[in-house]
């Protein structure tokens, strides 16, 4: 690490002295001497001519400090009598300071309007109280310094510099109904991979196949079907048709819906921003961005939403108390004023954002960190394992998590849709500002409010009328049979006007199994799995039987809903159609031995059978997308794994 060395003035070494020693009574303040007074007034921000929470009120000289209130007040007793200077310090504003003449036993006014500043937290330094405890100590206090720290910021010396990264998968094969008839996984409503695959086609070029999750595709999209939840936070529904790919295997849809909910009927939110303002933020599809998207956020905000700002680089920093949805103007500030550089805390950042959230916490309410990074952490807490657990902690104080990922060249996928994961949360990929809207204020009720945890499917299939069984995707959200009926098993989230949707290609009875394994040394080739004689009218026209167990938001105990599919294959919805052109063109992006003779055009054409109504344009963006990958033939170039972006 590089220490710069930098002349220090008299005034502002005291001014170091005291952020590194602390004003040592700030919060017990000292008694009230014979020859002292009180020095007490408001510290307003200049633009917005409202009060500034959370700036430091110091005593120059001495140990008397404390922090402005709310709504910008301050007061200082046990005041030495005499000319004094008092200044006034905050992350994002300029400090000022004003003489003042101090009178034995009177309480004097001092008001204080401060200008904000550019912020960059690597000109930071850590403050605290000489003598607290950790319990002590003011919980929107700068945790970590960041003075001597270089600034990194290879993607801005380097622009071909790639460290992009993903997760391993490997995509789910057959398996034998005989031998495993049941199959367990968690919902996945993360949308971040379709977002990332259009990055890469609209740059023509083909994606890494391990950027391509096809769940999260599919989900990407919209889908609506007739009926309602009843009891239940969403609804179930299936259908069964012929697999595009190989008709004479079933291609089973099983879709979960969630009903929207009016932005005014929402519960109130506590909201903590948490961003990454560190030194590869600094280019314009990351921060300036990011600036953008949550200024879109801002306007669905209501009068009883609360939202505070964390950032982080080489050091965490609150930049925003808890302020009211209706004051946008100060919100923006707060975020227009934010400058990328330094190196990247994001543990510190995490652990201080919920912090915030839990001091704030509304029973019955929203409560959220929408965190928004490039995923590029590299100080402190770092790593995906100590990521993950340090998440998987804060996650039981009832505190959802939103992970919203930025830029090109140094995208930690991997680690960011573990986070999420983790986190009872969701994970979104903005490419741009379109895509900004669709998360932050076309789906905010999804993206924001859950109406159902911990979301687990089992389907068991029905060895009279399937041999063999395929999820299509998902491959990180498997789960043991026996995690099923396990309460204390992590599962995914469902929002409000959220949409699932989860693809089976099913091998019928009687029909070889395709296998990737070779042939058995010591035993004969299987025959084919002749179909299992059930008792008359015992399930005999079932295919499989769905079971979905969920938890209520603020719930420990999960609930039941089941629901039986009839091995009937039937002319498909569009939805359906649609869902299976968006699975196709997955299969196609990964190489996968399961795609048999689909093409681009066959996608396209089924795309096309799916198009419906589309209002927001997303369904012919797909076709456009194919389109553009057919005509550049970039299945015909080689397919990269996540290790080499």
């Amino acid at each position: 690490m590089n220490v710069h060395r930098i002349p220090v003035r008299i005034g502002t070494l005291l001014a170091l002295i005291f952020a590194i020693a602390g004003p040592a009574r700030s919060y017990a303040q000292s008694e009230t001497r014979p020859e002292t007074g009180t020095v007490q007034g408001t510290v307003l921000d200049a633009t917005a001519n409202v009060g500034v929470a959370g700036a430091q009120v110091f005593v120059a000289g001495t140990v008397i400090g404390t922090l402005t209130d709310a709504e910008g007040g301050y007061s200082l007793s046990g005041v030495p009598t005499g000319e004094q200077v008092v200044t006034v310090r905050l992350i994002g504003y300029r400090e000022s300071s004003k003489t003042v003449s101090v009178t034995a036993g009177r309480t004097l006014t001092l008001d204080f309007t401060v200008e904000q500043t550019a912020l960059r937290l690597q000109d930071l330094t850590a403050t605290g109280v000489a003598g607290e405890t950790p319990q002590d100590r003011h919980p929107y206090a700068v945790e970590r310094t960041a003075r001597g720290l270089a600034t990194t910021s290879a993607m801005r010396a380097y622009p071909g510099y790639n460290t992009e990264s993903y997760a391993r998968i490997v995509e789910n094969d057959f398996r034998s109904v005989g031998e495993s008839p049941l199959s367990t996984f968690s919902i996945d409503v993360d949308r971040a991979s379709y977002a990332n695959v259009r990055r890469f086609i609209q740059a023509g070029e083909r994606p890494p196949v391990d950027a391509v999750r096809i769940e999260e595709m599919i989900n990407y999209f919209p889908y609506e079907w007739d009926g309602a939840a009843g009891d239940h936070p969403f609804q179930v529904v299936t259908e069964v048709w012929d697999a595009p790919w190989k008709p004479e295997h079933r291609l089973v849809r099983i879709g979960l819906e969630a009903p929207s909910v009016d932005t005014e009927n929402l519960p109130p939110s506590n909201l903590v921003f948490l961003l990454d303002v560190s030194g590869s933020m600094s280019s314009p599809d990351k921060l300036p961005l990011l600036k953008k998207a949550f200024a879109l956020l801002t306007e669905q905000l209501r009068p009883q939403d609360r939202v505070a700002i964390v950032v982080y680089a080489g050091a965490a920093g609150l930049v925003l108390p808890p302020t009211p949805g209706n004051r946008r103007a100060r919100i923006l500030s707060a975020v227009e004023r934010l400058e990328a550089g330094g190196s990247t805390a994001g543990g510190a950042g995490i652990a201080l954002a919920y912090k915030v959230a839990r001091k704030h916490f509304v029973e019955d309410g929203n409560n959220r960190v929408i965190l928004a990074t490039d995923g590029d952490f590299n100080v402190g807490a770092s790593s995906d394992e100590a990521m993950v657990r340090l998440i998987e902690r804060e996650r039981e104080s009832g505190i959802f998590l939103t992970v919203l990922g930025f830029g090109t060249g140094n995208l930690k996928d991997s680690k960011m849709e573990q986070i999420a994961d983790r986190g009872n949360g969701n994970f979104h990929y903005v490419d741009g500002l379109l895509e900004a809207r669709k998360v932050l204020v076309e789906e905010m009720g999804g993206t924001l409010f859950t109406v159902a945890k911990d979301v687990k499917l089992q389907v068991e299939f029905n060895p009279a009328r399937a041999a063999a069984h395929r999820l299509i995707g998902y491959e990180n959200r498997l789960l043991a049979d026996e995690d099923f009926n396990d309460d204390t098993k992590d599962a995914g989230e469902l929002g409000a006007g959220h949409t699932v949707t989860a693809l089976y290609e099913v091998v019928p009875a009687g029909l070889p199994v395709p296998r990737s394994v070779d042939p058995l040394r010591y035993q004969p080739a299987a025959e084919p799995t002749p179909p299992v004689e059930a008792p008359p009218g015992a399930f005999e026209d079932e295919l499989l039987y769905v079971k979905v167990r969920y938890k209520d938001p603020d719930g420990a105990e999960s609930k039941l809903l089941a629901h039986a599919v009839a091995d009937r294959s039937r002319s498909p919805s569009r939805g359906f159609r649609f869902a299976a052109a968006v699975a196709g063109f997955g299969m196609l992006l990964r190489d996968s031995p399961h795609a048999g003779g689909l093409s681009a055009d066959d996608v396209i054409s089924l795309a096309e059978g799916g198009r419906g109504d589309d209002p927001r344009g997303y369904r012919g963006e797909f076709i456009r997308l194919v389109e553009t990958v057919r005509d550049l033939d970039l299945l015909g170039t080689a397919a990269e794994d996540g290790d080499q972006r």
